[in-house]
Order: C-alpha cells, then sequence, then structure tokens
C-alpha cells in the first residue's frame, strides 16, 4: 500500500516499529542508532543534512517514527576536528527543514552526554508507545502527541 505525497507520485507506507534519526552534522546521529539497535529497535541515520531532496528522510527509511537531532554550530565544531563555519551550517539547516517540521521527538543535543541523548529519546519513544523487539520494535501510534517530545 502507499501513502500520498502529491502530484509527483505516492511514498511507500512507514515500516512499523522503525525509526529514522536525522540532525546536522556532529549531532549524535551515528552513536544514538547503534545504542537503539543494541537495545533491540529498528534504528536507521539518513544523512538528510546532505540531500536537497527534502523527504529523502522518509523515501528511503520508511520510518514510523522520526527522531531529530539538533546540535549548534558551536558545540558541532568542538565535537569534530573539522572546523564548520557558517557558510557549510547554513544549507545544512535549510536541507533539515522538512524533517524539523515532520519529526516526532526532537532533542537538542548541545548540553547531552551521548548516554543521556540515549535515554531521553527512549523515554520518547516509550511515551509514543513504543517498545524493542526480536525484530525491531513495536509502536502504539494510538499514543502518539501531535507536538513532537523533546528534552526536558
Amino acid at each position: 500500500m502507499l501513502s500520498p505525497i502529491g502530484a509527483k507520485g505516492t511514498l511507500p507506507d512507514p515500516v512499523k516499529g522503525r525509526i529514522a534519526v536525522v540532525g546536522p552534522c556532529a549531532s549524535g546521529k551515528t552513536v544514538l542508532v547503534e545504542r537503539l539497535r543494541a537495545g533491540g529497535y529498528d534504528a536507521r541515520q539518513c544523512a538528510q543534512e546532505h540531500s536537497y531532496v527534502a523527504e529523502m528522510w522518509r523515501l528511503l527509511s520508511r520510518p514510523e517514527v522520526l527522531v531529530y537531532l539538533d546540535v549548534s554550530l558551536e558545540v558541532a565544531s568542538g565535537r569534530r576536528p573539522v572546523a564548520y563555519g557558517v557558510e557549510y551550517w547554513r544549507p545544512q539547516d535549510q536541507r533539515l527543514v522538512h524533517a524539523r517540521q515532520h519529526c516526532d521527538i526532537r532533542v537538542q543535543t548541545d548540553c547531552l552526554s551521548e548516554e543521556q541523548v540515549f535515554a531521553t529519546v527512549v523515554e520518547a519513544l516509550v511515551a509514543l508507545g513504543m517498545e524493542p523487539g526480536e525484530r525491531g520494535c513495536q509502536c502504539d501510534r494510538s499514543r502518539q502527541q501531535k507536538e513532537p517530545l523533546s528534552d526536558r
């Protein structure tokens, strides 16, 4: 079954229990996805920050839940040996607008450790009714919030 996308075609239906993680460079996507997978979740990282296809996260990952990790330019520059500048950061921010608007969970990672990011996201997933399982997680979408769940 396909979901409507508009005049250009259709989107494939989300995969039950799948989680996609997006955000700017150095926001913690890789570590979070590794930890979610180790915890039994069907999680995927999507390099949306590098794509001009606004719905790439939806087309390739087909998530039931979208997690957006945010980080400031200043903190991202300190996390990686690459000196990010505004000229590099601003286009990434623009490419992530659609994902920010459609995320189910949004976490600002600037002041959080990797473990705190993981714990915050898992807490939000549980609030959405998502529990890990042997083949990914099961999600009770009737518990989903209308506004993205965010860090405390």
